[in-house]
């Protein structure tokens, strides 16, 4: 069974996570944008701690895809995709980088479901 605190993927969104909240104390950004980029940063590191906790939770890998999909869209949606094109980026690929951590962490998150519920 895999061990808590272990999968590199999680630490990556851990990571992701603390980029995005901290972002726009160095990138120039609107209220609009600084606050959906503190909260979906917040959000994704939260998730991320919660799968390192319980490496079993596929339903935590489900949300750091979620939240990277969030973080894609979020310069279209909240109107920061042409403004502010430092942030508008850093959304952009950390989403994607949050979505691909998530995907590729599935596999691991299934089997470790599936050991904790066989006892």
């Amino acid at each position: 069974m895999e061990k808590a605190w272990s999968r590199w993927q999680d630490w990556a969104a851990v990571v992701m996570g603390v980029v995005v909240l901290l972002s726009p104390m160095v990138l120039d950004s609107t209220e609009r944008s600084m606050w959906t980029m503190v909260l979906l940063g917040a959000l994704l590191g939260v998730s991320a701690l919660w799968s390192l906790a319980q490496p079993g939770s596929v339903a935590s890998e489900y949300v750091h895809m979620g939240l990277g999909a969030l973080l894609f869209l979020a310069p279209w949606v909240m109107g920061y995709s042409t403004e502010l094109m430092a942030a508008a980026w850093m959304s952009w690929v950390v989403g994607v980088l949050a979505i691909l951590a998530g995907a590729s962490a599935l596999p691991a998150a299934n089997a470790a479901h599936g050991l904790a519920g066989s006892h």
